[in-house]
């Protein structure tokens, strides 16, 4: 896996340079800017880009602009953004133009090094990573969708879930029910938010985009 990081503080963008090094990871670049970390995605096509949100010379939005630049010039490229608190617009600003290799999470998960690595790798392969208080606060203020409304609360569990990134498996642990039980959960899902089967959707992206950009909307 051959990364890039932008990250404005010096210590943080080190350290992190040295973790995911010490993992065997091939970290091609560091930038502390968004347009030094655009150049080295143009030089390096990196398969993921570790981007912050608050970056020079504003500190306000320039690590999501950069971070749908770069997938507008490389559709391929997975992100994983980080951010100090939660910024609700940018997160669906970013997450609402793709469907999957796409990932948000609170910086202090870094610290948390097993569920950062593993946020890193869904999205890396292709999956989305959603941070749980991200998706808490997008939940409470999408909630009033009218197809959002036909969930039941262990449907919008299942869903919160979904949107962190959780296999079937995974939300089965955390429920503590069979997958048999999810497996039923996310077909309602899909058929309440009318998502019908096609090649060309990912439907557990599509649920989770859903209600996303409900939430950006309001």
């Amino acid at each position: 896996m051959r990364i890039v990081i932008a990250e404005d503080d010096a210590l943080l963008r080190e350290g992190l340079a040295l973790l995911l090094r010490a993992e065997s990871l091939d970290v091609v670049a560091t930038a502390g800017t968004a347009e030094d970390a655009l150049d080295a995605v143009d030089r390096h096509k990196p398969d993921v880009a570790i981007l912050d949100v608050r970056m020079p010379p504003t500190h306000t939005d320039e690590g999501i602009r950069a971070a749908v630049e770069a997938r507008r010039r490389h559709p391929a490229l997975a992100v994983l953004v980080l951010s100090a608190y939660v910024e609700q617009s940018f997160a669906t600003e970013l997450l609402t133009g793709g469907v999957g290799g796409l990932g948000y999470l609170l910086k202090e998960r870094v610290g948390r090094v097993e569920e950062f690595l593993d946020a890193l790798r869904r999205v890396a392969d292709g999956g989305t990573a959603i941070d749980p208080e991200v998706v808490a606060q997008l939940f409470t203020r999408s909630c009033r969708d009218t197809r959002l409304e036909r969930l039941s609360p262990r449907e919008k569990d299942v869903l919160g879930l979904m949107a962190e990134g959780l296999g079937n498996s995974a939300i089965a642990e955390r429920l503590v029910v069979t997958d048999g039980a999810v497996h039923k959960h996310i077909r309602s899902i899909f058929a309440k938010l009318d998502l019908a089967p096609t090649d060309q959707l990912d439907r557990r992206v599509a649920a989770v985009l859903h209600y996303l950009e409900d939430a950006r909307r309001r």
